[in-house]
């Protein structure tokens, strides 16, 4: 499942940000940013969104991120080429899996463009108001029939104290995964990504992530993307480490695609859920 992947100013969260552009220059106003993104080619674009959207990684993961490119060199040219490893978050408990949710098997935009229309709902990011809106509600944000019943069976898991977020986080990674995809619709996948970006723990891994598989086979000049199960054999190699080896392909993918995470914006218009580009 791919994890996963406003053009202008406030539709990215740009507004406010004092830093420096990417070659150092100085503040980038909102003003700026549709001549400058007009002059830059889509990596280029995205590397800017990155930088503007979201923090550099934190004191403890970069010194984790710095052992493993020692023990694996071939991340070492990652961040030279890609630029710094934009440090995604989301939130615990239920809006962090429902988002997790919305990222199944579809393309990063439309994954965006729904998260965005389902989280306008009054209530939706609360078990109890997802649980009130009706099943057309959800249609409508463009969520397909699967996809509602997954977000009905987690709403229902939050509610009966099946699912506790304080829980979840207190348990260790595989206890963790195991409690989540105990629920129906909430896979390894599901589970993996929620530990990685909502609860910062440093070695899960999303095996079964296609945009990961494909980034890990374009870094290690693999004949092809590995299977899940024998992708995550060749994990093991980056434990204790395996979410930021995660992370670092991921960037890698974008680099080399020149596609955004589900989390970098949601545009407004993007198609529904029947659209895979």
């Amino acid at each position: 499942m791919p994890v996963g992947e406003a053009e202008a100013g406030a539709g990215l969260g740009w507004v406010g940000f004092d830093g420096g552009d990417e070659l150092g220059h100085g503040p980038i106003l909102p003003s700026d940013i549709a001549v400058r993104l007009s002059r830059m080619g889509r990596a280029g674009q995205t590397r800017l969104r990155e930088r503007m959207a979201f923090p550099h990684p934190p004191r403890a993961a970069r010194i984790a991120i710095n052992r493993l490119l020692r023990a694996d060199p071939d991340f070492a040219g990652i961040e030279k080429a890609a630029g710094p490893l934009p440090w995604r978050t989301r939130t615990a408990g239920f809006p962090g899996l429902l988002q997790a949710i919305m990222g199944q098997q579809i393309s990063n935009a439309a994954a965006a463009a729904i998260w965005g229309r389902l989280r306008a709902l009054p209530g939706a990011v609360t078990p109890s108001g997802l649980l009130a809106l009706s099943d057309e509600d959800l249609r409508g944000a463009g969520l397909s029939r699967p996809k509602v019943a997954h977000a009905r069976s987690l709403a229902a898991a939050f509610e009966d104290g099946t699912l506790d977020a304080a829980a979840i986080a207190a348990l260790d990674d595989d206890a963790a995964v195991a409690r989540i995809a105990s629920v129906r619709g909430l896979g390894p996948w599901t589970a993996e990504v929620y530990l990685l970006f909502a609860l910062g723990r440093f070695d899960v891994f999303p095996a079964g992530d296609v945009a990961l598989a494909g980034a890990a086979a374009a870094l290690k000049k693999l004949p092809a993307r590995p299977r899940e199960k024998e992708f995550r054999v060749l994990a093991e190699q980056w434990r204790p480490y395996r979410s930021l080896a995660a992370r670092l392909l991921w960037h890698h993918w974008r680099h080399i695609t020149g596609r955004p995470a589900m989390d970098d914006f949601a545009p407004p218009e993007t198609p529904r859920e029947n659209d895979r580009s």
